[in-house]
């Protein structure tokens, strides 16, 4: 610890002044209440980056879960499943209806109404033409990279988006997100990214009922619906949101 800080305050800058100042305001004022708490250098826990006119946040990972929770909700399943999207999605939605998350990680989680299973995106544990209502976000893009300890498999994503396709039933809902950008890449070991025209191809034998995109220029907006090309083209780590539905 006594390293770390001293590290961290090796040289001097505006918010380390700041904060050696009010920590001494601190103690100053702590002379004056009733002691409540151990104040001590020997504990610092310095958050020098915070102090900020707006509050920061992922808008990929803020962005989509909401999205998505928007259209479960409205179509009012039975049942939701999802594979491997991030937690906070089905910790919440699972406040509203029966979540099943399954990942190749499985998470230990323990709420009502959540059920938190192993899964393989390449071995669905579900019969065909049988999920009524299913998400899988921000991680096909990683499947066969080796990111997570899965093996490499260069072609990992389409046999993920297979699976997906496979189990979805007739009429159901798929919810699907991914980076996006102009061009197709993979950045190794972190992820692909896909151009949008590359993803209707994939799911081609599917039904787009809605595609909106959260640009990585937050100027551009928050979550645009229908994007126009033009902003298309001006992504290289933007996130799309496909809302598919397999035909009966």
């Amino acid at each position: 610890m006594i390293k770390r800080l001293k590290k961290i305050f090796s040289k001097s800058n505006p918010q380390q002044k700041r904060f050696k100042t009010e920590f001494k305001a601190l103690l100053d004022q702590e002379t004056h209440s009733l002691k409540r708490f151990t104040l001590d250098e020997r504990i610092f826990f310095p958050c020098l980056n915070d102090n900020t006119a707006e509050t920061g946040f992922d808008r990929h990972y803020v962005y989509h879960p909401a999205w998505a929770t928007r259209i479960v909700l409205k179509n009012k399943p039975d049942k939701h499943i999802d594979i491997s999207s991030t937690l906070h999605f089905s910790s919440i939605l699972s406040a509203f209806l029966p979540v099943e998350f399954y990942d190749y990680r499985p998470a230990k989680l323990d709420l009502p109404n959540l059920k938190s299973l192993a899964g393989d995106l390449l071995n669905l544990p579900f019969e065909s033409d049988s999920v009524i209502s299913l998400s899988c976000m921000h991680t096909v893009e990683h499947v066969g990279l080796g990111r997570y300890g899965d093996p490499i498999d260069y072609d990992g994503d389409l046999k993920a988006i297979n699976e997906l396709k496979r189990v979805l039933a007739p009429g159901g809902t798929l919810l699907f997100v991914v980076p996006l950008g102009a061009k197709n890449v993979i950045c190794f070991n972190a992820h692909r990214i896909y151009a949008k025209d590359q993803v209707l191809t994939l799911f081609s034998d599917l039904e787009l009922i809605q595609f909106a995109l959260i640009p990585e220029d937050e100027s551009d907006g928050g979550l645009v619906t229908d994007p126009s090309d033009e902003l298309l083209s001006r992504q290289f780590y933007g996130c799309g949101c496909f809302w598919f539905s397999k035909k009966k």
